[in-house]
């Protein structure tokens, strides 16, 4: 059976909403296609803490944090560390468009990521808040960096909280794909699995697709793969959102990287069961051009969900710069190792260090428990989620966020004692092996206590607690003030596992700044948009190496719209 549309969008995350959003109205006929049931909008961006990176926003100025695109430039740049560029052009924009000589796998990442920066400095906000989108006052200071001014992190808070979190940022979008519904403009194709891009005259066609059996399960539960039926859509153009890798282990592990050592024997799953990759083969086959595969995103800081949806389910600690970072032995990383500064400088360090072990650990008071620890994801901040200004309030009062507290109650990585050699006893006792020496320990948080009899000192860490509480977000509901974890006022002393948490992929399809899927010589191929994760989440590799955070939902939107409006044009 084959039918016919204007464009057929594949996946209903951030980026496929946002494109089909644009098509509608544009006033183009879709079908939107997902394996997962339609019901479910939004994808991985629906579980999200809601972040966005905006540059020099009212937000930030409130604060007296002063930012310009210069700075988050060079900051982005810092961070990307882009070395596989075209050997022509200006120096860092390797050859230009059409000069005949295939780009090199960076150069659109890097002309993407010019443009992105630029976006948030200027339209991005307001674009938002036009579609009803705002945001908590308090801005964040993610991915605070490697200690060097030119090299990775951010220089100054740029982490807006969407309000509403995830689900709040899906939200006007999903509307615009619902009322496209109602408009007859948009066909919503739950468990249409596509298999196989279509093709015809050198251009994407289409696409094919195996009808999957119907499995009303809840959102992010892994469903049936029974196969049904199939079906081809034809269409004019067709825009591939279908995300990443992360929840695919094999994949993961096949392209992970020498350079971030070893790859771990265990990990916890950050996204659902059908972020699988499974839209790469196809979209390779159809000429796209996937470049950047061995540059991904995870966490070191994935705690066991005490009550899982999806296979694996792992919850990420955003953490405050207080707590003491230990391997899995009981050693200190060293700077700039340090909670919430460098996300994978800290894997590779672990990876390197401890290949034999695949957990860290935190150690602090209850005090930075309760004010440092923030979770990742939508269902873990009801007050954000639910935009309740009482219950955000509540955890200035509280002494732990209820959701943090259920992790102490009822997950599996976390213990509390009175003293260092209770807590060790207890961290050994949960991983089964005699592996951390109480003696260390004790030294390790002896002596930075010594370090607060006074104003001054030499630890780095402590340092860099005092300059972050320069900033009022800071002050108010992120870090602590310093204090001796073995005060009794600040007790229990805690002590935290961490495991390597999977997430993003970097890398990705290869794509011009009008989100046209490119091929091996750098020519568009004709009929294919892609947008969000799967693009890179812009031209195959927006980021380069690393993320200052805040920039995959924002690359959903950026590129999700540019696939859109493109589409659009193409089919008019």
């Amino acid at each position: 059976m084959t039918e016919r549309v204007d464009v057929v969008v594949v996946g209903p995350g951030l980026a496929g909403l946002v494109a089909t959003a644009e098509l509608v109205a544009a006033g183009r006929r879709v079908a939107l296609v997902d394996q997962e049931p339609t019901e479910h909008l939004g994808g991985q961006a629906w579980w999200s803490f809601g972040g966005l990176f905006l540059v020099d926003s009212p937000e930030q100025r409130r604060l007296r944090i002063r930012d310009s695109l210069d700075l988050a430039w060079q900051d982005w740049c810092g961070s990307a560390g882009w070395d596989r560029l075209g050997d022509g052009g200006r120096p860092g924009d390797g050859p230009a468009p059409g000069d005949g000589r295939p780009p090199g796998e960076d150069d659109w990442g890097r002309r993407w990521a010019r443009a992105y920066v630029e976006w948030a400095a200027g339209e991005k906000r307001a674009w938002l808040r036009q579609r009803g989108v705002r945001l908590f006052p308090v801005v964040g200071w993610a991915e605070r960096g490697d200690g060097t001014a030119d090299g990775h992190g951010n220089s100054v808070p740029r982490f807006h909280l969407t309000w509403g979190t995830g689900p709040g940022l899906v939200e006007p979008f999903e509307r615009a794909v619902r009322d496209g519904v109602a408009a007859g403009l948009v066909q919503l194709r739950g468990r249409h699995r596509v298999t196989g891009l279509v093709t015809g005259g050198g251009a994407v066609t289409g696409v094919r697709c195996e009808l999957l059996a119907e499995d009303p399960v809840d959102r992010g539960v892994s469903s049936s793969r029974a196969v049904v039926g199939e079906v081809e859509i034809e269409a004019g153009a067709v825009v591939v959102t279908s995300g990443g890798i992360g929840a695919n282990h094999e994949l993961v592990r096949r392209f992970w990287p020498e350079r971030l050592g070893p790859p771990p024997r265990e990990v916890v799953t950050g996204v659902p069961a059908h972020v699988d990759g499974s839209m790469l083969d196809p979209l390779e086959s159809a000429g796209a051009r996937l470049v950047n595969r061995d540059r991904m995103w995870h966490y070191v800081e994935g705690l066991v969900n005490h009550s899982p949806v999806w296979p694996g389910h792992g919850i990420r600690i955003l953490p405050g710069p207080s707590s003491l970072w230990l391997d899995a032995t009981g050693r200190r990383l060293p700077a700039p190792y340090l909670p919430g500064f460098d996300t994978l400088g800290t894997l590779a360090h672990l990876r390197r260090t401890v290949p034999e072990h695949d957990h860290s650990w935190f150690v602090a008071s209850r005090t930075v428990l309760g004010k440092e620890y923030a979770l990742s994801g939508s269902e873990q901040n009801p007050d954000l989620t639910g935009r309740s200004v009482r219950q955000v309030l509540g955890r200035v009062t509280k002494d732990v966020p209820a959701p943090v507290q259920a992790f102490v109650d009822h997950g599996a990585d976390v213990v509390e004692a009175g003293t260092v050699d209770e807590l060790v006893v207890r961290m050994n006792a949960l991983t089964g092996a005699e592996l951390v020496d109480a003696a260390q320990v004790r030294r390790l948080v002896e002596a930075r206590d010594r370090e607060l009899a006074n104003g001054y000192g030499k630890d780095v860490q402590t340092a860099l607690v005092r300059a972050a509480r320069r900033s009022l977000g800071d002050r108010l509901i992120r870090t602590a003030p310093p204090h001796r974890f073995l005060d009794p006022r600040h007790g229990p002393l805690v002590a935290v596992r961490l495991r390597v948490l999977t997430r993003k992929t970097l890398g990705g399809v290869q794509t011009d700044l009008a989100s046209r899927a490119l091929d091996a010589e750098g020519a568009p191929v004709p009929g294919l948009y892609a947008a969000g994760e799967v693009a890179g989440f812009g031209g195959g590799g927006v980021h380069g190496y690393r993320s200052l955070e805040g920039t995959f939902l924002g690359g959903c939107l950026f590129t999700g719209r540019a696939a859109g409006r493109a589409a659009a044009e193409a089919t008019r």
